[in-house]
């Protein structure tokens, strides 16, 4: 379980201070899905790099299976049981993806045919990417992919996205749908925070938060927070992508 309380955070900028987070409280139960949405500039992103410990917080503490990580950092956060993917992935030159996936797995003998499982769980041809680098020769789509196959093999207690279905087309984020629904089913206890602006997403959460200008706006479940959302940019009904000069809806 995951608690937040009276979280706030601002950053400097030219010799002025800006609040980003305003004394948010919360609670995420085990066994749930919640998606995190709002406008965009609301603070969602900085949210959850705090609760991954890449931030820390100006007051107020976080919580999780009842010990207090507010001071933790990162790894120590990692080996806890949190698990964090990038809004923009992380590149690791010289790694291929099996080793990657063998590392989040903490298996150094993770099976190809498991890893590429867990490949195939996000929509990529195994075979074109199991002995492949993660650096600049991926796209931007395939990063954010191959990222989401490592949390989907390290089977984190607790599993942070941020808008997951960022560069990813619309038969990878019908996969992606699944993936989470998979996660939820074969992880015991476990818990996903995903921000996301995506009307599908929102349909699959137990509850629904609304950040708005650094503020909890509302919570609670799915079926009463998600009729107020539709039409708004909290919930878009598809995302939009640039190909070969047009604009497509995924």
């Amino acid at each position: 379980m995951l608690e937040l309380k009276n979280l706030s955070f601002s950053v400097t900028e030219n010799g002025y201070s800006k609040q980003i987070i305003h004394d948010v409280s919360f609670v995420i139960p085990d066994d749930k899905l919640i998606v995190l949405t709002g406008p965009n500039g609301g603070g969602k992103s900085t949210l959850a790099r705090l609760i991954a410990g890449i931030e820390k917080p100006d007051s107020g503490r976080i919580f999780f299976n009842g010990q207090d990580i507010t001071e933790k950092s990162v790894t120590e956060r990692a080996r806890m049981g949190i698990s964090y993917a990038f809004q923009q992935p992380v590149k690791f030159k010289g790694i291929q993806v099996l080793d990657l996936l063998r590392f989040a797995a903490g298996k150094e003998n993770l099976s190809t045919a498991d890893a590429c499982d867990y490949l195939a769980t996000v929509g990529l041809c195994a075979k074109d990417y199991i002995d492949r680098e993660v650096n600049e020769s991926l796209s931007g789509g395939e990063l954010k992919r191959i990222e989401i196959a490592t949390v989907l093999a390290r089977g984190a207690a607790l599993s942070v996205f941020d808008e997951p279905e960022a560069g990813i087309d619309l038969w990878s984020f019908q996969n992606l749908i699944q993936a989470f629904d998979g996660m939820r089913r074969s992880i015991p206890n476990s818990s996903f925070l995903i921000i996301s602006h995506q009307e599908r997403i929102l349909n699959i959460a137990d509850e629904i938060f609304v950040l708005t200008d650094g503020k909890l706006d509302k919570r609670g479940e799915r079926d009463a927070i998600l009729p107020d959302l539709i039409g708004t940019t909290s919930a878009v009904a598809g995302c939009r992508k640039i190909e070969g000069g047009g604009e497509s809806v995924c």
